[in-house]
This record gives C-alpha cells, sequence and structure tokens, in this order.
C-alpha cells in the first residue's frame, strides 16, 4: 500500500520574544532544514525523530512510502502566516499530486500556535483530511508536550505521543505508530478516542520523566495500556501558550467505548492524585551559584544548573545574562555557560581571531524584562564553524550548523556563543569549541529538562535556576488572557477566570 509521509513541527510560547518566520524552518539550526521528496527519507534518517522511527518501521513491510515534506524549527513565539501557509501548502500539494493514497502519517508537534490560527496542527490535520477523504487512515505522532484540541482528536485516526521527557523515545514513538498503522492497514477498525482534561497547568521543569511523580504516572500508563486500550497517552501540555485548550490531556484509543473510557478516566485520576507533587525548588541566580560553588568545593563531578526561564527549546532567545551575571560576580572558578546565541559576538570574536582579547555586550538583546547585555573583556579562546554532530539519547545523530562560534572567557568563566540556538542538551555542545564539559566545576545550561538525558550521567547535583527568561517556571505568572476558564494556573494554584478588566485612564 501507498503511505504519504511528511511532518511539521513547532512548540509555541505565546509569550516569547520572536517569531519563526519561513526562514527559521527552511535552515533548521538545531535540527534539519526543510525537507522535501525522498530529502525527508534521507535528512532525517539516523536522528531521533520519530519519523526516521516511522519510515525504518515501515520499511521492513511490503508498504511503499511517499513522501511530502518535512519541517521544524526551535521553539519561539507564534509561526508567522506566511510560514505556516508555505509549508502546509507544501505537504497538502504533495498529498494532492500524490495519486492514490492507502495512508498518511504526518510526523507533528502538538503546541504550535500561527499568527492567525490557534491550533495549527488541528487546521493542517483537518486539510490533510479534506484531500484524502474520510475513509483513508491519517495518524500522527506527536510530542509529550502537545496541547491536544478536539480538532486534532476529530481528524486523526490516532495520535501517539512520546512517554520520556527528556524526549529519547522519538524514533521509538514513530515507531509505535508505525505499528498501530499496520494493524489498521490490516483491517482493524478505527478506534474510539476518548480525551480528559486535566484541571491545572503542569511547569515545564515537572514534567521530567527522570523524576517524581511524572515517572509513575508513565509508568501506570504502560500498565493500563496493556490491559484493553489500542493506544494511551499523556500529554502534560506545553503551559506558555495562550488559547482555550492549552492544558494536559489524557488520550485513550479503544475499540470497546467502555474500554477507552475506563481507561482515560483512571489514568487521569491517577494524574490528578499527584496535584501537589508536581512541584521543585527553584533558586534565583546568585542563590544557584552560591550552591553550586559550596558542592563544587566538595565534588569530583561538575554541578550543572538548569537556566530553566531562557530555555530555547521553550522559546527563549538563549541570550539572557542573569545566570552569567552570576556566575562573574561570584567569581567562579571552572563555570562553563551554554548557549548564548548572539551572532554579533561570534562574529565580532572571528573579526578578532583566537588569542584576541575584545570588549563586547554579550546576549541581552531579545528584550527580556530585568535582562541587558553584558558588558566585559572577554579572551578568545576558540573559534568554530558551528558544524558538529550530537551524540547524546536527545540530539542523537543531529548535525547542526550552528553557524561562527566562539569559547570566550571572563574570569574563571567560559561561554559558548553561537548563531543558532539549540538547547544545550548534548555534550558535544560544549566539546565542539573545545570544553570539556567533565572537567569542570559549574556548567549552566540554558535548558528546562532534555539536558538531564545527557548530563546527569555526569552530574554531582543538578539544580533548577530561575533568572529572566520568557518561560517562566511559575506558570501563573504569565499574562493570560485565553485559557479556558476554570483551570488553574498551576498545581495547586489559583483558577483562571479571564483576563483582568481594562483599566481606564483619567
Amino acid at each position: 500500500m501507498r503511505i504519504a509521509v511528511g511532518g511539521f513541527q513547532h512548540e509555541t510560547n505565546t509569550f516569547a520574544p520572536a517569531k519563526a518566520t519561513f526562514d527559521e524552518f527552511a535552515r533548521g539550526g538545531g535540527w534539519p532544514p526543510l525537507l522535501r521528496g525522498d530529502d525527508v527519507f534521507d535528512g532525517t534518517a539516523g536522528i531521533n525523530l520519530p519519523v526516521a522511527g516511522f519510515v525504518e518501521a515501515m520499511r521492513r513491510t511490503a508498504h511503499r512510502l511517499v513522501s511530502t515534506a518535512w519541517a521544524a524549527a526551535s521553539p519561539s513565539a507564534h509561526v508567522t502566516e506566511d510560514a505556516y501557509e508555505r509549508i502546509s501548502k507544501i505537504i497538502v500539494d504533495a498529498l494532492t499530486s500524490a495519486g492514490n493514497l492507502d495512508a498518511v502519517y504526518l510526523d507533528l508537534h502538538g503546541a504550535m500556535v500561527a499568527e492567525h490560527v490557534n491550533d495549527g496542527e488541528g487546521e493542517l490535520l483537518a486539510r490533510v483530511r479534506a484531500v484524502v477523504g474520510p475513509a483513508i487512515p491519517l495518524v500522527a505522532s506527536l510530542d509529550l508536550h502537545a496541547n491536544v484540541t478536539q480538532r486534532m482528536l476529530q481528524h486523526a485516526d490516532v495520535l501517539i505521543a512520546y512517554r520520556t521527557y527528556p524526549h529519547v523515545d522519538m524514533t521509538e514513538t514513530g515507531a509505535r505508530v508505525a505499528h498501530f498503522l499496520q494493524k489498521r492497514l490490516a483491517g482493524k477498525p478505527r478506534p474510539v478516542p476518548v480525551a480528559r482534561r486535566v484541571p491545572f497547568l503542569i511547569p515545564l521543569q515537572t514534567q521530567c520523566t527522570m523524576l517524581e511523580p511524572t515517572k509513575s504516572i508513565y509508568e501506570e500508563l504502560a500498565r493500563l495500556e496493556d490491559r484493553s486500550t489500542a493506544s494511551l497517552s499523556f500529554t502534560p501540555g506545553f503551559p506558555a501558550a495562550d488559547f482555550p485548550e492549552c492544558g494536559p490531556v489524557v488520550i485513550a484509543y479503544a475499540e470497546d467505548p467502555a474500554a477507552a473510557n475506563r481507561a482515560a478516566d483512571l489514568l487521569r485520576a491517577v494524574v490528578e492524585e499527584q496535584e501537589s507533587a508536581f512541584d521543585c525548588p527553584v533558586y534565583s541566580p546568585e542563590e544557584a551559584v552560591r550552591h553550586a560553588m559550596a558542592l563544587a568545593a566538595r565534588a569530583s563531578r561538575p554541578v550543572v544548573i538548569a537556566d530553566t526561564q531562557d530555555n530555547p527549546g521553550a522559546g527563549g532567545a538563549s541570550d539572557t545574562t542573569g545566570m552569567l551575571r552570576a556566575l562573574v560576580g561570584a567569581d567562579a572558578q571552572r563555570a562553563a555557560l551554554g548557549l548564548m546565541v548572539d551572532p554579533a559576538a561570534a562574529r565580532a570574536a572571528h573579526e578578532a581571531g583566537q588569542g584576541a582579547v575584545i570588549e563586547i555586550a554579550l546576549g541581552g538583546k531579545s528584550n527580556i524584562a530585568g535582562d541587558a547585555p553584558f558588558h566585559g573583556r572577554f579572551v578568545v579562546e576558540r573559534l568554530s564553524d558551528g558544524k558538529m554532530t550530537c551524540t547524546g539519547p536527545f540530539y542523537r545523530g543531529a548535525r547542526m550548523s550552528l553557524g561562527p562560534s566562539a569559547c570566550l572567557k571572563i574570569g574563571g568563566v567560559r561561554v559558548v556563543v553561537t548563531c543558532e540556538k539549540p538547547q544545550m542538551a548534548d555534550q558535544e555542545l560544549y566539546r565542539f569549541i573545545g570544553i570539556e564539559p567533565t572537567r569542570q566545576a559549574i556548567l549552566v545550561n540554558k535548558s528546562s529538562v532534555h539536558f538531564r538525558a545527557d548530563f546527569a550521567p555526569i552530574a554531582e547535583e543538578i539544580l533548577v535556576a530561575k533568572a529572566p527568561g520568557p518561560m517562566l517556571a511559575d506558570t501563573s505568572d504569565f499574562p493570560w488572557k485565553n485559557l479556558a476558564p476554570g483551570i488553574k494556573l498551576k498545581p495547586n494554584g489559583p483558577a483562571f477566570m479571564g483576563p483582568p478588566p481594562a483599566t481606564s485612564k483619567a
């Protein structure tokens, strides 16, 4: 049978400072650039991506794969209307001209908001469904952080989400979708979907499946799925998207509606029982550095600090300077910070040359409240063209082009400066510029959770810091306007009752 394959991924932080243009998808940065035709297969092969897992699994069958397009951009504010329409049109046009199809697979994120469309995935699925008709199986993989909408559930035969954060099971998820689709193509009927919304937002840092309570929730999910459901997913949601269907969702699929309802109700109850446990200590930059220095004084391994609010994997520009100020202010030694995205600083380092001393204003260009560029004199220790390949569990196999890059040193602190903004979730993102992470006393990673996959094995301890940035650790601090009334803004937090009334000026 002929199965069309495509993908369109973006995680949208509607409070972030910069939007995702078509050029962001065309370049890719930390992900493959916009791929079309057979380049979809070659350009994603061997990378920890759902589409790679789906393709690999399907190539072990007699079915024929027909490529459309695949695109992803680093998380940011809204996808521009131009980018959304151009990429959606490439996918839809390819489906229209593909001839007879027996199924369609899409590699989606689930938390895309465009300038003109709140539900990016629901709209794309509706357009695809309009092309292929109601009978053709349409299946999709989703990120664990998906904000699943009713429209997505309506148009897809199944939505299957990752079960790990850090997302080390992306290829495995694609393979699970392939396994489901094979059964549909063999004659299994379309299962009944049942969705249950969880009534509170869950902060990113407590969604980590390496830690409780999320670890046990996914263990219970696997046990429940083994009983009577075709597929069971829990998406804790991406809690920085200001639209009515933002929030955690449990999804169950089964041929028997009663079985789907039972599984969804049981798993939602498990999640809601853990509401109070969705919390973890978050330090100020100065507290985090003081604590890290005290730990490092007697440690043999690096202390890792997550600069969680400037996480480029959640819409941050990866250029805020709060943690750098704290490190320099405390005279931290054998400390490294990455990634600081500042193309102007990277170019200045390359123009000056290795070994030069440059005086620059580093970072702080994304206009985040409470942040500003860091003015200082830096030694240019190492230069790179920014081309490297990741080896850790999350970015495994990703071939990155970060642009002109530099290792800048001030006092005892080294800073990795690049032009593109993948999050610091792989040890190679230090090594490519001459920093051996295992030999540092303190590592500051601009990431919330994904870094744990590669850094937890080498860390003495992991701390979470709350420096200025657009991905707020306390989800109740966002200026919400469009959430569903009644949802709690954080675990055990206040319920959203609508935006505050506008104040009139006298």
